[in-house]
């Protein structure tokens, strides 16, 4: 991971979360329709939308809300959601891969683009920065007390974890998107379930930032997490504990 910090980044993007309540709900609530509308309806046969439900329940999303989603893409006048991607540099070559869905492409792929010219930014062709990203299951875990790190990941190594990465209060679990599945299962055998677990895109070489050079750079990123099409953004900045102020 050439010495990146998943737990910084995550921290910071939790923080941004928990400060944007609704947005992250519209999110969540756009991911459970559209792996209801793609698959069954029915999260016992239908993995993806078994992982959106209990994302949602992470961020303690009211189960009504879920249940309604489900029923929206069910329903004969359920949206018909795209799902695309975009790639770019925010100022000071900083790489960002943007996942959207969408019912409406033209809106979307307008309004990224025009984040990215607003802030100093540019919109680039689809594979111009996807190479120096790797696609790794994370699950993010409230760090159960009383824990044996030591057998707790080798427990998790077993299930096919990479690597585990302790803070005070969270655990990081990374591992091949191929093993997503089965440390999944090693996770429900150890009873323990994850507050937040997906498929994300981790930089294979990151960039430290001056103070005032992240702040600009992060300007791009803030927006382009602020738009409703847009699900996640990954960027390749090293944030350092120090300059997690800075973006609270």
């Amino acid at each position: 991971m050439a010495g990146h910090s998943k737990w910084a980044n995550i921290k910071h993007r939790k923080g941004a979360q928990d400060a944007k309540r609704g947005k992250i709900f519209t999110k969540l609530i756009k991911e459970i329709t559209v792996a209801a509308k793609i698959g069954s309806p029915d999260p016992e046969t239908n993995p993806r939308l078994r992982l959106a439900i209990q994302n949602a329940k992470g961020v303690n999303m009211p189960k009504d809300n879920i249940e309604r989603a489900i029923k929206k893409a069910t329903g004969a006048d359920g949206a018909d959601y795209t799902e695309t991607t975009y790639e770019g540099y925010a100022p000071n070559g900083i790489a960002v891969f943007v996942e959207c869905t969408t019912d409406n492409l033209n809106r979307t792929v307008a309004s990224v683009r025009s984040i990215f010219n607003k802030y100093g930014g540019n919109l680039a062709t689809n594979g111009s920065v996807e190479f120096l990203f790797d696609r790794k299951g994370v699950f993010q875990i409230i760090r159960p007390e009383g824990i044996d790190a030591d057998e707790f990941e080798l427990e998790l190594a077993d299930g096919g974890a990479e690597e585990v990465e302790f803070s005070d209060d969270y655990i990081v679990v990374t591992c091949a998107m191929e093993d997503f599945g089965n440390v999944q299962k090693k996770l429900d055998e150890m009873n323990i379930e994850a507050e937040n677990a997906g498929l994300e895109r981790i930089p294979t070489t990151s960039v430290n930032l001056s103070d005032e050079d992240l702040q600009q750079s992060m300007k791009v990123i803030d927006k382009l997490e602020d738009d409703d099409d847009v699900q996640k953004v990954y960027h390749n900045i090293e944030i350092s504990e120090e300059q997690m102020e800075l973006l609270s």
